[in-house]
């Protein structure tokens, strides 16, 4: 996999007495690494960072002592733990604090897992999750990506774009069979997201993971515009799709609002 090449560090403001320059290059070999990324080695890191191989080695050493890089001896590689990075942020976003106790009314009043995800780039994040034991893949954590072409969350995402957004994102994306159950059609997904912004929500069964029903609505902002997406997910076995839109939904709306209030 072809990696893009961050750009050198350059225009460090050396007039600046607290600018830390260490730090800078630390987090340009993160950079470099990339969190997808193949392991690299030493010259390659350098090249990309545009840095003596003397300089990226004490970033490496440092990294590692820290527990963000791990090495084979002859490649670096990102390790978990730089996510705690991304997690911090998460946490602390304004939308991520105020929705978490509405999901946790969600999770309780339903016994299912509830989430609150954001749109990035063409992809779902998730910020905020309740989870319940009994949820068969109860691990997925804050900060996990998801394609937005599969998910409720991420048509109730879409659906809130302009339509040239909409028709860009599917130019772009080159949908794939997650489960036997995905939507790999260009022209049924955008008629999927166009029908979520008329409906005022988005139901999937099964299209982003086996044995999974998925429901999702909209969070907007004090400019009624989307912002985020609430999703409830709940096993195939147990709950039908009518029971989900008969009596999941009408809370999630109600839950949804006082998340638009409050921010």
């Amino acid at each position: 996999m072809n990696l893009p090449t961050p750009a050198p560090i350059t225009g460090i403001p050396l007039n600046q007495p607290d600018f830390v320059t260490a730090l800078a290059r630390g987090l340009s070999v993160i950079r470099a690494l990339g969190e997808d990324g193949p392991p690299a080695t030493l010259a390659e890191i350098a090249r990309r960072v545009g840095l003596a191989r003397a300089t990226v080695r004490r970033s490496l050493i440092t990294l590692q002592t820290l527990g963000y890089v791990e090495s084979d001896g002859r490649t670096f590689s990102l390790t978990p733990k730089v996510l705690s990075l991304g997690y911090s942020y998460l946490s602390s976003m304004p939308l991520a604090r105020v929705s978490k106790s509405r999901l946790e009314d969600i999770s309780s009043a339903l016994n299912e897992t509830s989430g609150t995800a954001i749109l990035d780039g063409d992809d779902v994040i998730l910020i905020a999750r309740v989870p319940v034991q009994r949820m068969i893949n109860p691990g997925i954590p804050a900060g996990s990506r998801f394609p937005a072409y599969c998910t409720a969350t991420g048509h109730v995402l879409l659906s809130g774009q302009p339509d040239d957004a909409i028709d860009g994102y599917l130019a772009r994306v080159k949908p794939e069979a997650i489960t036997p159950h995905t939507e790999t059609d260009i022209s049924r997904i955008r008629s999927s997201i166009l029908e979520t912004r008329a409906n005022g929500y988005a139901f999937q069964s099964e299209q982003a993971e086996i044995g999974l029903h998925a429901i999702s609505v909209p969070i907007e902002n004090d400019r009624r515009r989307v912002v985020a997406a609430m999703n409830v997910v709940a096993p195939v076995a147990r709950v039908s799709k009518e029971e989900m839109i008969g009596r999941f939904l009408p809370l999630m709306r109600k839950k949804a609002e006082e998340i638009r209030r409050a921010l």
